[in-house]
């Protein structure tokens, strides 16, 4: 049950009949798994743990460096050199220190990433390499946990949630089979990207994950890019492949 300090906090959040108490315990209730401490991790793991997500686990073996402070908002001067992981856990339980946050300073991959996935409620996907998408995806799809991916580069964006409790539902494979990413060696280091969009298509993930966490709406569907040069956003059907080599398993 909250406290008379817990109701106050996310009253703003209770008012809404979408959310109520039931779904503000529900989003205390929740562990969510954010792969990522950087330019997309940082807007999510600031506003879930403002929201109110119980457990927060975050994941980043980096360390914070001067060319990130233009984007990654959970670090700050100080935070040169630590761990983004470490520095992203002091920026959230500054912001609410209700909010149990565990920092993994590592790359976390294989047997350890599987567990991970499947002890939390819902994976967002906060990474810039295509290995780590593939693998994360995987680990969703066998733990059958949502999956929330985001990616941003030079002035383009794009978010997708990947749901396997849905038979309908395509997985990240489907929409980039393995082997056919053209833009594998693309990152922010060699192409650029504008700070605020890291935050847009971060931000745009929390709300899917407190959506799903809370019982709230209804999932994204498909795949919505974002152009912001013109400020355009486009929205995409994605079905999915029956030969898909990750989640064709599942029917």
């Amino acid at each position: 049950m909250m406290d008379d300090q817990a109701l106050l906090r996310y009253s703003r959040q209770i008012m809404l009949p979408e959310v109520d108490i039931e779904g503000q315990e529900r989003l205390h209730a929740a562990h969510a798994l954010i792969v990522g401490a950087g330019g997309l991790g940082s807007p999510v793991a600031l506003y879930l743990a403002a929201a109110g997500v119980g457990t927060i686990t975050i994941a980043d073996a980096d360390h914070v460096e001067l060319t990130n402070l233009q984007r990654q908002i959970a670090h700050q001067q100080a935070s040169l050199g630590v761990n983004k992981a470490r520095s992203a856990k002091e920026s959230m339980q500054a912001l609410n220190p209700e909010c149990h946050v565990v920092a993994l300073e590592q790359h976390v991959e294989g047997e350890a990433l599987t567990a991970l996935v499947a002890s939390a409620d819902v994976v967002l996907d906060c990474t810039d390499r295509f290995s780590s998408r593939y693998a994360i995806n995987a680990a969703s799809q066998q733990a059958g946990v949502p999956l929330i991916s985001g990616a941003a580069i030079r002035f383009s964006g794009q978010l997708a949630v990947f749901d396997p409790r849905d038979d309908a539902c395509p997985c990240y494979a489907c929409l980039y089979p393995p082997g056919d990413s053209e833009d594998e060696a693309l990152s922010c280091a060699e192409s650029g990207v504008m700070a605020p969009l890291v935050g847009l298509i971060g931000c745009f993930q929390a709300v899917e994950a407190f959506k799903l966490l809370s019982g709230a709406g209804s999932a994204h569907q498909g795949l919505s890019t974002f152009d912001g040069l013109s400020g355009q956003w486009r929205h995409f059907q994605v079905p999915r492949d029956p030969a898909c080599p990750v989640c064709s398993a599942r029917t």
